[in-house]
């Protein structure tokens, strides 16, 4: 589980420190997603800029140039690929034909069948969100239909942010959660994995007192906002992978997504018993990990159960709720 944020100025109405706590409010809330890295990626005279480090937001200082124009940002909670290895690390860098770009994502690829199948070369990076940045490579351009070609190639879930040399900004929306924000009157797009990251982070920056409008982002889109804020969209077939290999069990992933909820819960205060519980009572990992973020829902949850199977057998199970 790892999140995404950034911003997209347009009008440069906003003067840049502004925009410089609007980044870092951001990655500090973001943390809530992931904390054993974090980075961001802008456009530094032309060239796709990088800056990343193997720990926690709050002890990284986010420095982009005066002019920026735009900022996408990661941070990250490790589940393949050492966090040491700074190249592990997202935002990741490719380049497709001419265009050079940023990468990062939300989610789990599943990326040794894509290398087992030839369709994308062998790497020293480890992590598994970089087969979907080698996938946009191998077409030979940044653009809708290269992004929809790697959103149906892609086995897993995901949201996806791309940000080209030339301030073009891609939104690829799979299954995970996304939130997109639009400030009309002083020219600014925000973005962040989850609403509450966003409202934490516009809260300490003051910018709760403009007026925005969500920008809805749906799953099987492809978003993509220019630098002058013009928006445009396209959309991709979101295939599980039950649906697009007949010999794929579901089974198979969810062992996998359920593995990532009982080792990072603890993270969240929530012992792994109770995540347990909620996958043998028929809950997502999807929802459970919306629980995670708000743990009312969590407690909720878990009084249903409690409900359901009778009191005693509950406090068999997890002990006094």
């Amino acid at each position: 589980m790892c999140a995404l944020f950034g911003w997209l100025d347009y009008k440069h109405i906003l003067p840049y420190n502004v925009l410089k706590k609007l980044t870092q409010a951001l990655a500090n809330a973001a943390e809530e997603r992931g904390t054993d890295a974090a980075g961001i990626s802008y456009i530094k005279e032309g060239k796709v800029t990088i800056y990343k480090r193997p720990r926690a937001a709050h002890l990284i200082r986010f420095n982009a140039p005066d002019d920026t124009k735009a900022i996408m940002g990661h941070t990250r909670m490790a589940t393949q690929g050492d966090k040491k290895h700074n190249y592990n690390n997202h935002p990741f860098i490719g380049t497709a034909g001419e265009t050079s770009y940023s990468f990062a994502h939300n989610g789990v690829i599943f990326d040794k069948d894509l290398r087992n199948k030839k369709l994308i070369p062998d790497t020293h990076i480890e992590t598994d969100s970089y087969a979907a940045c080698q996938l946009i490579e191998t077409q030979g351009k940044l653009d809708f239909d290269s992004l929809k070609y790697m959103a149906e190639t892609v086995e897993g879930n995901f949201v996806f942010t791309v940000l080209d040399q030339c301030n073009n900004l891609y939104i690829v929306k799979g299954s995970n959660p996304m939130c997109l924000i639009h400030f009309k009157d002083i020219g600014l797009y925000v973005y962040a994995s989850t609403e509450s990251i966003m409202k934490n982070a516009l809260n300490k920056v003051g910018f709760h007192k403009f007026d925005a409008e969500k920008v809805e982002v749906v799953e099987g889109d492809i978003l993509k906002i220019d630098e002058n804020g013009i928006v445009s969209r396209a959309e991709f077939e979101y295939l599980t992978a039950s649906s697009r290999f007949g010999w794929y069990n579901s089974a198979d992933y969810y062992p996998i997504h359920e593995e990532l909820l009982l080792a990072y819960c603890g993270c969240y205060g929530v012992d792994s018993s109770d995540v347990e519980l909620l996958l043998e009572y028929g809950y997502s990992c999807d929802e459970i990990e919306e629980m995670l973020m708000d743990t009312n829902l969590l407690h909720e949850a878990l009084r249903d159960i409690k409900f359901m199977c009778g009191e005693a057998v509950y406090e068999e199970c997890c002990g006094v709720f």
